[in-house]
């Protein structure tokens, strides 16, 4: 039976049966002549191709094997494609059915119109002040929501003056990538979104100065320091010569910046060494607006009042900035307290995990998230089943992690001491976070479980209420997080405007 079974298939196939256990040795040069694993397979691969002639398909493929035709191939390449579409089609637009849109802009009448565009961009902002200071009561909005805001009325007027007046110079000098490209992904999204946004902006841009409100200095702290730092230097130096020489170049070519000595400038930066990149430059540092995530004003840079506190978002696909965003669970299927999850760094995350990892079943509190545990639930999974999200500072007193927590519907508790929150001039965060001082961290659960369940109601129900002003739509919607930075630097550069008082 073994020489029937061994001579039969010879016979039958014989040149399938010589190839695979009849064949003799490979010639193939020596294995040191050759340069690695990936050279060796290609030798044994051509070796094989001369020694044995291309088989067609019939010599060596049974009778009842059915062999595709190209049409079919074709057919079945053209389906799996369309269903990838179909796939990508309908993430798009469960991404865009969670945005809530805003109701369009009131017309203006043709005569105010004319009014404002008639005055000069100074007295174009007092009359913006006058306004914002004698707003009308906003009582109930279709679409703000009044427990989020310090106050509506102010907010509103100011916003509708915003969209009605504003005009933006971007300077257009500059070479990439530190200038004119936006950085779209990873924990310093922020300032390439809106650098995008800017620069495409019709509504806003003005290519005349002398109708400019505002100075938009378009870099980047992010392609910055890929451009220019050099790795484990531990010198900040070559970034700050750079952003000094850029400032001196920009006054020396355009009267802008001397008349007013930066001051109506702004520039927009997320990364960490942001505020440092300007410090060679005094007014830089001193006069002009600066959206930063690193908000601290601790350190002398940051001018609470004058500077713009910037979200720090985490964006992980630019195409589906929106990926994730909603879906927490109900209040009664949450079962974790607090949670937290992230690197060691800075000083405060260190204490956090000294008091509260594996100390308490209801506070899950990590370092990175085990692999054991983001197998049975993931990071986000995590945070939407959470009723608190600790939030605690890193090296810098920002953290990407606020933003997640109105993401991901879970209230967010807020620990970094000298920080000024995002929007903080118009946002109540106290209606929407809870903010707990360094010293607080082993009262932490204690502090959580003094908060009624009808107060937590509430903040969650305003958290949802906030998540719409926070998100990077793929296109500018009002209120957005594009048009509320924006506003914070209209508002920022209003309330340095001196209305000149009756004689």
């Amino acid at each position: 039976m073994t020489i029937f079974g061994i001579l039969v298939p010879t016979f039958a196939f014989p040149r399938t049966v010589n190839m695979w256990f009849l064949s003799p040795p490979l010639a193939v040069s020596s294995y040191d002549s050759l340069n690695g694993s990936m050279q060796l397979r290609e030798a044994l691969t051509e070796a094989r191709a001369q020694q044995f002639p291309p088989v067609s398909a019939a010599s060596v493929l049974s009778p009842n094997t059915t062999v595709p035709s190209k049409n079919k191939r074709a057919k079945v390449s053209r389906t799996r494609n369309s269903v990838l579409k179909r796939r990508k089609k309908k993430s798009k637009e469960n991404d865009e059915s969670k945005v809530v849109l805003p109701p369009p802009r009131s017309p203006i009448p043709p005569r105010k119109q004319r009014f404002i565009w008639s005055m000069s961009p100074n007295d174009a902002l007092i009359y913006a002040k006058r306004e914002i200071e004698h707003a009308p009561v906003v009582i109930d909005d279709p679409y703000l929501s009044a427990p989020i805001f310090r106050n509506i009325s102010a907010f509103k007027r100011s916003y509708e003056l915003m969209e009605t007046m504003l005009k933006v110079y971007i300077y257009p000098d500059g070479d990439k990538p530190i200038f004119h490209q936006p950085h779209l992904y990873g924990i310093y999204a922020s300032e390439g979104w809106f650098m995008k946004f800017m620069e495409e902006s019709r509504e806003f841009v003005t290519r005349d100065p002398e109708k400019a409100h505002l100075f938009y200095l378009p870099y980047s702290a992010r392609q910055l320091e890929l451009a220019v730092y050099v790795p484990n230097s531990h010198n900040l130096r070559p970034l700050s010569i750079f952003m000094r020489d850029y400032a001196n170049m920009i006054a020396a070519k355009y009267p802008y910046w001397n008349r007013t000595h930066g001051r109506d400038h702004f520039l927009v930066a997320c990364h960490d060494w942001g505020p440092y990149t300007l410090t060679m430059h005094e007014e830089l540092t001193k006069n002009t607006m600066k959206a930063l995530c690193n908000a601290d004003v601790s350190e002398g840079i940051f001018t609470a009042g004058q500077d713009i506190s910037l979200p720090e978002t985490t964006i992980r696909s630019p195409k589906r900035p929106l990926r994730n965003v909603g879906g927490g669970l109900r209040v009664s299927q949450r079962p974790i307290l607090a949670f937290f999850a992230g690197n060691m760094h800075g000083r405060v995350r260190p204490t956090l995990l000294k008091y509260w990892h594996n100390k308490d079943d209801d506070m899950k509190i990590y370092g990175p998230l085990p692999i054991g545990v983001s197998r049975k639930m993931s990071y986000v999974q995590h945070m939407k089943s959470s009723k608190y999200c600790i939030c605690p500072m890193g090296y810098e007193v920002n953290s990407p992690r606020i933003v997640e927590a109105i993401y991901y519907e879970c209230v967010p508790v807020i620990i970094a001491d000298n920080f000024v929150l995002p929007f903080n001039e118009v946002l109540d965060w106290s209606a929407f976070s809870v903010v707990i001082a360094e010293k607080d961290i082993p009262k932490l659960k204690e502090i959580l479980l003094t908060i009624p369940l009808r107060r937590y109601l509430t903040m969650l129900a305003n958290l949802k209420m906030v998540q719409k002003h926070f998100l990077w739509n793929p296109r500018p919607l009002r209120y957005d997080l594009f048009h509320m930075i924006l506003h914070s630097i209209w508002f920022s550069r209003l309330s340095q405007i001196q209305i000149p008082q009756p004689q």
